[in-house]
């Protein structure tokens, strides 16, 4: 009988090394660390998806340029085209990713776009969403 061997990654099983830091930073002592792969793939994300294109020295390319849509007419087509961004996007710079879905909810009115965005870590098998909601002034 054959069943799907699940990985698990070696730093996870150091239960006291950080991999990195969670955002936003809202804590007293302003970072608060992530210690396992799953958590810390979730907040490199979200930063990909908080970063602007062009924002980042040395990798243009990076970042899913959300904040930019906001100033732009939102209609169908734009929103449709921003999921596919977002989606080749996240595929490309996080190669250990596959993106199940993304949907963007936009409200016109307000200036406003919701993220939600599900994933798989392909070597792990696990898991995850995460929901984003951009408005115009924040």
């Amino acid at each position: 009988m054959a069943y799907g061997v699940k990985n698990i990654p070696v730093i996870d099983l150091k239960p006291s090394t950080a991999l990195g830091v969670s955002i936003p930073f809202s804590t007293p002592s302003v970072f608060t660390s992530v210690y396992t792969t799953q958590e810390q793939i979730k907040y490199n994300i979200i930063n990909y998806l908080l970063t602007g294109r062009r924002e980042r020295v040395f990798r243009p390319g990076f970042g899913a340029g959300l904040r930019e849509q906001l100033f732009e007419q939102i209609t169908d087509g734009n929103m449709m085209t921003l999921e596919a961004q977002i989606k080749s996007g996240v595929e490309s710079n996080f190669p250990n990713i596959v993106v199940a879905t993304v949907n963007i909810t936009a409200q016109p009115d307000i200036n406003t776009i919701t993220v939600n965005f599900s994933y798989t870590i392909t070597n792990t098998g696990q898991t995850n969403q995460i929901f984003l909601n951009f408005a115009n002034g924040q």
